[in-house]
């Protein structure tokens, strides 16, 4: 029986990426195969995998919320976990909200609620050059990106009037850094990943804000562990949000949701 040279390339694709040590090597080979437009790049595709960088800087794009966002080298890959902040999100949101989506990276978050909502009024910010040129690109016709930390390029008029602040914020321990794959440790920045001492320095930064930010009734979302939830939804309430929190096992996602009650019922 022929071998057609499809499979060929399939296979040896597979062999090279698991002498790599890639856990997925068949579902990456299907991928970079059909991402190649000829052999040479293929052969150019896989060794740029083999030699450790993430396969979404390779292919160009990740899959998120059932959507091809756009990634570029040294921006962060958006993960299957943050799809639980989307869907909560979702749920606050109503076509036209206002909606600040700070440490915003490719804009993925953004991105996947204007698909889920609807139209939105979408301000992303991210402190990393990098990924406010890739995030511009992917939000072209979606929303505004501004370059900066965390609330501070918001324009003024925002004030009082956001609905909902989304946030991936980094949340590793700056001592737990070392022990993440090298795929993110070497190709991810680390203002990414970084969350201090104990991984909550950004969320209480963001926090200590909101109040004024979000509207009344509006809410701060943000990616934390289940071991920090606690952590997180105690910086919340010391800053006027009502907390609770989201949990799914099958994502191994977790995010707590802070409400910002009307003060006449505080």
């Amino acid at each position: 029986m022929s071998v057609s040279p499809i499979e060929l390339s399939h296979a040896l694709v597979v062999s090279r990426l698991r002498a790599a040590g890639c856990v997925f090597a068949e579902d990456e080979a299907r991928l970079l195969v059909s991402a190649a437009r000829t052999a040479a790049e293929l052969a150019a595709m896989v060794d740029r995998r083999t030699t450790g960088l993430p396969l979404e800087h390779v292919l160009g794009w990740a899959e998120f919320y059932g959507l091809r966002i756009g990634v570029e080298p040294g921006v962060f890959v958006p993960r299957p976990r943050t799809e639980l902040l989307v869907t909560h999100a979702a749920r606050l949101a109503r076509p036209g909200a206002v909606v600040a989506d700070l440490c915003c990276g490719t804009g993925a978050v953004g991105i996947a609620l204007s698909a889920v909502v609807g139209p939105i009024e979408l301000h992303a910010v991210d402190i990393d050059p990098a990924a406010v040129r890739c995030a511009r690109r992917n939000l072209a016709s979606a929303g505004r990106v501004y370059e900066g930390d965390l609330y501070r390029p918001l324009p003024d008029h925002l004030r009082g009037r956001v609905d909902l602040v989304t946030a991936n914020a980094p949340y590793v321990p700056t001592e737990a850094i070392r022990l993440l794959p090298a795929e993110a440790r070497d190709h991810e920045p680390l203002t990414a990943l970084d969350g201090g001492a104990d991984g909550l320095a950004v969320q209480r930064r963001l926090a200590a804000e909101a109040s004024r930010w979000l509207r009344p009734g509006g809410a701060l979302l943000v990616e934390t562990s289940r071991r920090q939830a606690p952590g997180t939804s105690d910086v919340f309430a010391r800053n006027g949000l009502v907390p609770r929190t989201a949990r799914c096992d099958d994502l191994d996602a977790t995010v707590v949701i802070g409400t910002l009650i009307p003060r006449t019922l505080r």
